[in-house]
């Protein structure tokens, strides 16, 4: 079976994000003043060939643990449909 992935790479709560404080300081200055609590990630998305469902969730679980994220300090998020 084939699965569409999307892992969404998130900074683990009390992680400080400069990015997502860039972000939420510039936005007043946009006229965006109720924008609070901004914090950035990645979203990578791909497609896996795999036995079924649980093998796949297991192989992105691992593919997460070792390459894609940096565990220490990301969560993943993880996302599958059946491929179309």
């Amino acid at each position: 079976m084939v699965f569409d992935v999307l892992v969404e790479v998130r900074l683990r709560p009390g992680i400080a994000d400069p990015q997502g404080a860039t972000i939420e300081r510039s936005l007043p200055t946009l006229g965006y003043d109720g924008v609070t609590g901004v914090r950035v990630g990645k979203a990578i998305r791909f497609t896996l060939d795999a036995a079924d469902e649980p093998a796949a969730r297991a192989e992105v679980e691992q593919l997460c643990t070792r390459f894609l994220t940096n565990p220490v300090i990301e969560d993943a998020l993880v996302s599958m449909e059946p491929g179309r």
